[in-house]
């Protein structure tokens, strides 16, 4: 027995049940066929380039910056535009994403292009969103090889590529599209490990509630917003 059955085990025991019920089987069927929805506030609920501008406001409020470009062949252009203005090295690694793969990186003079997950010794990583919520700010973030999670902690600046057509009013639209693509088989296998929620670099005020950024993660965090809806 595994410790995990031995605990579930012990539960199943003070409770009285084994686990088989088919009314409680029911209940949880029915829980995950039909997820209930929250209050949605108002405030995500816009039109389509209203919801844009408000994603940007709101990543800027949590010390983010955006670029907005017309396409994704313009991303390669914006990320040297960042490097230069950051007087970084014109080096990137980004992960297996097709869609970060397919970018005309070439046309950036002396831009070194690296693909994998990071070993910690990488200054800039570029990742490419699922989606964003616009009502907080927030990058919705999927773990995998596409877009290994390492790019989201380890270099000091996380560049994420966001299609506008992917900014949802609020996450519980995102979560819902999550499992709409499960339902459709659009996960091979299975969900992603995990989902990364990320607004803003990373913080803390826990010493003398001073305001630190990369704490435990990347100082900037700038977002590529492509394209219009």
């Amino acid at each position: 027995m595994s410790g995990r059955d031995h605990v579930l085990g012990g539960v199943r025991r003070a409770l009285g049940v084994t686990g088989e019920e088919p009314s409680r089987r029911k209940i949880v069927a029915d829980r995950l066929a039909d997820h209930p929805r929250g209050v949605i506030p108002a405030r995500g609920q816009l039109l389509p380039a209203a919801r844009l501008a408000l994603f940007q406001k709101r990543v800027e409020l949590a010390a983010g910056t955006v670029v907005r470009v017309a396409g994704a062949d313009a991303v390669p252009a914006a990320v040297a535009d960042y490097l230069a203005a950051a007087d970084l090295p014109r080096a990137i690694r980004h992960g297996a994403d097709a869609r970060l793969a397919a970018l005309p990186w070439a046309r950036v003079p002396d831009l070194a292009v690296t693909v994998g997950a990071s070993a910690g010794d990488d200054l800039v990583g570029v990742s490419h969103a699922h989606a964003a919520v616009a009502e907080t700010g927030t990058l919705v973030l999927l773990s995998g090889p596409d877009n290994p999670t390492t790019l989201n902690f380890l270099p000091d600046h996380h560049l994420v590529v966001v299609d506008a057509a992917t900014v949802a009013g609020d996450l519980e639209t995102v979560l819902a599209g999550l499992r709409e693509t499960r339902g459709a088989g659009g996960w091979p296998g299975g969900l992603p490990r995990s989902v990364h929620l990320v607004t803003g670099p990373s913080r803390t005020a826990d010493i003398e509630q001073t305001l630190i950024l990369g704490a435990h993660g990347p100082r900037r965090l700038h977002v590529v917003l492509v394209g219009d809806v």
